[in-house]
């Protein structure tokens, strides 16, 4: 049976989560702030592609590959481009096989093997015990989670996870809305602040709670429970299942951004502040 080396590779994404944990089943490694880029090489034959498959012309990253002591590869990594460099962090071929369907730690060991030169430059793994508080404190764009049995997964996945560094605000609830399936307590709370004279809604929280918080705090919001919503200025308040509050419970929340329309990103609750 001949193998044919392939024209392209789907390269496998990572899912944005806003859960932050460790486990030894996992690693983690620095999310770099460039463009995606795969590596086919063939002999001295050497073509690179961005995640959606367009060619790239990076002179100095084909001559280090070309000059990689094997037959063929496949590589996956970021090209950054201050001074350039490709941070190599996956192998999905080499030397005439495909090895996608081996577990991460395996193909890690495989490109360990690789005598990487610059501007190739190997990803290393993090050992800090929270390393997304690093990624934050360094001014990098966050982390990625990755399953250590893990295959390569030619679609996004669960077993890669992305950890963006967030901003955090203490925001005012001003309301909240019911649970849904098996939830208990409340689904999200509806968040704002203050502006002047106007109570300005910013969007909904809806993770970073146990059951726990989730039954204390529909306890306490119920005590305080009025008839009309308090804010102000609502665009993209829901109204379906909707309570409304005195504003005066203020919330820590963690968010990725403000988008355009001064409305939270990826949220989550960090905790109660009052």
């Amino acid at each position: 049976m001949t193998i044919v080396f392939p024209d392209w590779l789907e390269p496998m994404a990572a899912t944005l989560t806003q859960e932050r944990f460790t486990g030894p089943e996992w690693i983690f490694e620095r999310k770099f702030d460039g463009i995606r880029l795969l590596a086919f090489k063939q002999g001295s034959d050497v073509r690179l592609f961005s995640r959606n498959r367009l060619p790239q012309n990076l002179p100095s990253i084909v001559e280090a590959i070309a000059n990689l002591p094997v037959g063929d590869a496949i590589l996956d990594g970021e090209v950054t481009w201050n001074k350039v460099a490709y941070h190599v962090f996956d192998i999905l071929w080499l030397d005439g096989r495909s090895v996608t369907s081996l577990p991460l730690d395996q193909r890690r060991a495989l490109l360990c093997g690789l005598p990487l030169r610059a501007p190739l430059q190997r990803v290393t793994s993090l050992d800090d015990p929270k390393p997304w508080e690093r990624a934050c404190r360094e001014g990098w764009e966050g982390v990625i989670a990755k399953r250590r049995d893990s295959t390569y997964e030619h679609r996004r996945s669960k077993h890669w996870l992305k950890m963006k560094c967030e901003a955090t605000e203490d925001l005012v609830v001003g309301g909240f809305t019911d649970p849904q399936g098996g939830r208990v307590g409340l689904g999200a709370l509806l968040v704002g602040y203050f502006e002047g004279d106007d109570f300005v809604f910013a969007g909904k929280v809806g993770t970073g709670f146990d059951t726990k918080l989730l039954l204390e705090l529909r306890a306490r919001l119920d005590a305080i429970e009025i008839a009309k919503s308090p804010f102000t200025k609502a665009k993209g308040l829901p109204r379906l299942r909707a309570h409304w509050v005195q504003p005066e419970i203020v919330v820590q929340v963690a968010f990725i951004e403000w988008t355009v329309h001064r409305k939270l990103r990826h949220s989550r609750l960090i905790g109660v502040k009052a």
